[in-house]
């Protein structure tokens, strides 16, 4: 191992967190990094429950606050919980200092609640590292130009690590959660889980914005373009973990990597839409504008000048949506607007997907055998997706693990060169002996 001194970001989640005794056993992994003689800076998420704690007090006084004060309550969470690890630190005798994202500071756009990073300067955080201070930053916020606290969304604590790995050029960013690293589907669902040693940053793009929880999306989308070498570990002691790594460095040759079940969908069908040039920016714009995410779109062809146009939204966001459509509806002269609520999208994702012929074909034989019926398809080069009906949702997920024999396909090991300076990294091809039952 190189003896040269890394510099590691680690990043700890709301379970890590959740209480003084989990925030002391942090303190003692931040300390054996430090005390291996590396430079280290620590995200944290808020402790667990304090978030929807804050959320709770706020919607007990408006069922639609303001944005602005809705996220300058919620970032109390990871200030809180950044001091006390600091705290702990410090009672350890470590040298050790909190930042709030308004302190580095993390500057971001001005869309509250979903705001992205614009620029992130680290004078600061580079003069404490450098005196062998621990910095200790509270992540999923940032300012925006106006000196307003902005969040960055649900997960958003993984994006504040990784965008700070990428701005220090850390060897390493660590995510440490509550599960050991990412399966081929979530565990609880499906027992024949299998643990990955390994998967390209695209792949775990994909299981991200797919359902899987074990990191949020953007945070990978800033892995890949930075090049982040990313690994995903348990706060609770087990040995396995989960590189993320470049498409070239995957060492297995399995086509499907993983399998994905996503409940929070609904679907939103426009009847009888008039067929001109136009109509689905009509439709779609107003939801871009409150930054509403439109996944799988449909338009029937037309007949007689009129056309269904059919489209999913999260269902978080389906009473927003439904107004804003209604309304643009009403102007173009559509007949009607229907939802549906009881719909899931599951979906199988793997680099293999755009090389080999007939996966399509497999996974939606392996649906039809068990009378899944199919309501939407969407595919992209590492992903196939259908939504179907809810209640069949985990029954699928099975059918398809078992289809593309995902339970069986190895796993290579990775390059030396992939592993960062860490007393506590595993080596390439060292054994993993027990599951923890955890997921994606």
């Amino acid at each position: 191992m190189n003896e040269e001194m890394a510099l590691i970001v680690q990043k700890f989640g709301g379970t890590s967190m959740a209480n003084t005794e989990r925030i002391e056993n942090v303190a003692r992994t931040v300390a054996a990094t430090k005390q291996a003689g590396n430079k280290v800076a620590v995200v944290v998420s808020a402790m667990a429950g304090q978030t929807d704690y804050l959320l709770d007090l706020s919607s007990s006084i408006s069922v639609n606050p303001p944005l602005r004060e809705q996220d300058a309550l919620v970032s109390t969470g990871e200030q809180v919980a950044a001091a006390l690890l600091a705290i702990t630190l410090a009672k350890m005798g470590h040298k050790s200092q909190s930042y709030t994202g308004m302190q580095l500071p993390m500057v971001t756009d001005d869309i509250h609640s979903k705001a992205r990073i614009l620029d992130l300067k680290t004078d600061r955080l580079q003069k404490v590292l450098d005196e062998g201070i621990i910095p200790v930053i509270a992540g999923f916020q940032g300012v925006n130009s106006e000196g307003d606290i902005t969040t960055l969304g649900r997960g958003g604590s993984d994006t504040t690590a990784v965008a700070i790995a990428a701005a220090l050029k850390a060897d390493c960013c660590e995510i440490y959660t509550d599960v050991d690293g990412v399966y081929t589907t979530d565990p609880n669902i499906c027992p024949q889980a299998r643990h990955l040693k390994q998967i390209s940053y695209s792949e775990m793009l994909e299981l991200a914005g797919l359902g899987a929880k074990v990191l949020q999306t953007r945070s990978v989308e800033l892995a890949q373009k930075y090049r982040v070498p990313l690994v995903v570990k348990s706060s609770f002691g087990s040995n396995k973990h989960t590189w993320i790594v470049k498409k070239e460095d995957v060492m297995e040759n399995s086509i499907i990597k993983g399998v994905t079940l996503e409940r929070n969908v609904s679907k939103i069908v426009v009847i009888r839409v008039p067929d001109r040039p136009g109509i689905a920016y009509r439709i779609l714009a107003p939801l871009a504008d409150l930054a509403i995410n439109v996944d799988m779109i449909i338009q029937n062809a037309s007949i007689d000048g009129h056309t269904d146009f059919t489209f999913t939204v999260p269902r978080t966001e389906l009473t927003r949506a439904k107004a804003l459509v209604q309304k643009v509806a009403d102007d173009i002269g559509a007949q009607e607007v229907m939802t549906a609520n009881g719909i899931v999208k599951v979906s199988a994702v793997g680099i293999g997907i755009k090389t080999n012929f007939g996966v399509a074909a497999r996974m939606f034989k392996a649906l039809a055998d068990e009378n899944i019926n199919v309501q939407m398809i969407s595919t992209s080069e590492y992903r196939i997706s259908a939504v179907i009906d809810e209640k069949y949702g985990e029954l699928a997920v099975r059918t398809l693990h078992q289809a593309f024999e995902l339970e069986k396909n190895g796993n290579g090991g990775l390059r030396e060169s992939l592993m960062p300076k860490h007393p506590d990294a595993a080596k390439p091809g060292s054994s993993d002996e027990t599951d923890s039952g955890a997921g994606i």
